[in-house]
């Protein structure tokens, strides 16, 4: 099953602010929905109640170390090798064939699972926040190549375009 990530970043790598994403951009939601979408997605404790509910139409897996957390609808692993496998088992015993898990945030989810990551959807925002508190990593040129770029819609309220990177067979 191939690991993606799937994020937003301002100009300068800010992901979030107090819990929240820094910006409203409909496209980059829909677009989010149409690549996570009956995928299982995995995301950290924080991001999870920052949303509030499981996403429908995916399999929800939240990432926390408090051992007794828990929420209907929602998977529970404590680490994201563990939260994999259990994409996996929950996939086979559904029998669903989803061949991507989604890593969805937040900040520290992301570092973890960039260095062992396929993909990562990428939608820059030409915007620059600098009161962000939430980071993704820089890209490593030597790691991940971009094989596909598209701009956002031209009449949206900030200028954005969507990015697919795969990691380099070294």
């Amino acid at each position: 099953m191939k690991l993606s990530l799937i994020v937003a970043v301002a100009q300068n790598n800010v992901i979030g602010r107090n819990n929240e994403l820094p910006w409203y951009l409909p496209q980059d939601l829909q677009y989010f929905k149409s690549v996570t979408l009956g995928k299982p997605i995995i995301m950290g404790r924080k991001t999870f109640e920052s949303i509030g509910k499981p996403l429908p139409g995916r399999t929800n897996i939240v990432i926390t170390r408090q051992a007794n957390w828990q929420f209907s609808g929602v998977l529970v692993a404590q680490s994201v090798q563990e939260a994999i496998r259990i994409a996996e088992q929950f996939c086979s015993e559904q029998n669903q064939r989803a061949e991507e898990v989604m890593v969805i945030g937040g900040a520290e989810i992301y570092s973890h699972a960039l260095t062992i990551a396929d993909r990562v959807y990428l939608t820059r925002i030409d915007i620059k926040v600098e009161d962000g508190d939430a980071f993704f990593p820089e890209l490593s040129v030597t790691e991940w190549q971009k094989i596909s770029e598209i701009p956002g819609e031209a009449d949206a309220s900030l200028r954005h375009s969507f990015s697919i990177y795969e990691r380099k067979v070294i």
